[in-house]
C-alpha cells in the first residue's frame, strides 16, 4: 500500500475516531472533580481530627503537673482554686474536700491522730467559645489531721 493510499484511508475515517468527543471530556472532569472533594473532604477530617489530639494531649499533661502539685510543700486544706495555661486557652478548677466513705458508716472508732483522706477533683477545659471539651480527674490523697476537718 502505497503512501498516499494510507493518508487517504486515515482521512476518510469519521471523525470521532480522532479523539474524545466532547461529552466524555466533561463526564472525565466531573469524576475527577468529585474524587477531589472526597479526598480534601478526608484530609480535612484527619487534620481535625489531629488538631483535637494534640488540644487533648496538652490538655492532660497540663492536668497531670497540677496533680502532681497537689499536697506537695503545703498540706492540702479544702477548697477550690482556678486558673489558666497559655492565657487561657486551658482553664482549670481544683476542688479539695474531705472524702466521705459511702459504705455505712461502722461502728469501729476513729482515731483523731489519724491521716485523713481528702479528694481532690480537677477540671481542665479547652475550646474556643462554648464549644469546649472538658477533662475531668478525681483522686484521693493523705492530709494530716486537722481540727477544721470533720471525720
Amino acid at each position: 500500500m502505497s503512501r498516499s493510499r494510507r493518508t487517504r484511508a486515515l482521512l476518510s475515517r469519521p471523525a470521532r475516531t480522532r479523539g474524545y468527543t466532547l461529552l466524555e471530556v466533561i463526564v472525565a472532569f466531573a469524576l475527577l472533580a468529585m474524587a477531589l472533594t472526597l479526598l480534601l473532604g478526608t484530609l480535612s477530617g484527619a487534620a481535625r481530627q489531629v488538631r483535637w489530639s494534640n488540644d487533648a494531649g496538652r490538655a492532660a499533661m497540663y492536668a497531670q503537673s497540677l496533680m502532681d502539685q497537689v499536697g506537695v510543700g503545703q498540706a492540702l486544706k479544702p477548697g477550690q482554686r482556678s486558673g489558666d495555661f497559655e492565657q487561657g486557652r486551658y482553664r482549670w478548677t481544683l476542688g479539695v474536700k474531705p472524702w466521705r466513705d459511702p459504705a455505712p458508716a461502722s461502728t469501729q472508732p476513729i482515731d483523731p491522730n489519724a491521716l485523713r483522706l481528702m479528694e481532690v477533683q480537677l477540671a481542665v477545659e479547652w475550646g474556643d467559645g462554648g464549644s469546649g471539651r472538658r477533662l475531668m480527674l478525681r483522686s484521693l490523697r493523705s492530709a494530716p489531721p486537722s481540727n477544721e476537718i470533720s471525720p
